[in-house]
């Protein structure tokens, strides 16, 4: 795990779900996964967005050719664990994460879009369809 995630997880840990930074006032949540070579719990801070009761997540490790290494995980083991932080503190919860049709994530990605311009722009920068996930709590 990187230095950056790692204080970005300890923040998010030790308030209630909030941080600061480059992430302040965004929706933000822990991804749990297990490594699909290492079969090690692996966590990563990562923006969601809603679509009634599932969370969805963008594979876009920021616009990079390839896909992100908890992508690869809930392929591998859809089993995942999330806290998402609220007025009452951190939920955590067991769930399954899932990739959606390419429809339901074309509907989606334009609302992505328009309330995060950023990932237009990782989209646009290469080729790779970045791929959406849903996570359903188990």
């Amino acid at each position: 795990m990187s230095d950056w995630n790692a204080r970005v997880i300890d923040e998010f840990r030790s308030n209630n779900g909030r941080v600061g930074g480059p992430f302040e006032g965004a929706h933000l949540l822990l991804l749990t996964t297990i490594g699909a070579r290492s079969g090690r719990a692996r966590t990563v801070p990562l923006g969601f967005f809603t679509d009634g009761d599932q969370l969805l997540l963008l594979a876009s490790k920021a616009g990079a050719d390839a896909h992100p290494a908890w992508f690869h995980n809930v392929l591998a083991e859809a089993r995942v664990r999330v806290e998402v932080g609220g007025p009452d503190g951190i939920d955590k919860f067991a769930a399954v994460a899932s990739p959606v049709a390419d429809e339901y994530r074309a509907q989606r990605l334009d609302e992505v879009r328009a309330f995060n311009p950023g990932f237009s722009d990782y989209q646009s920068g290469h080729g790779r369809p970045i791929p959406m996930v849903a996570i359903r709590r188990a």
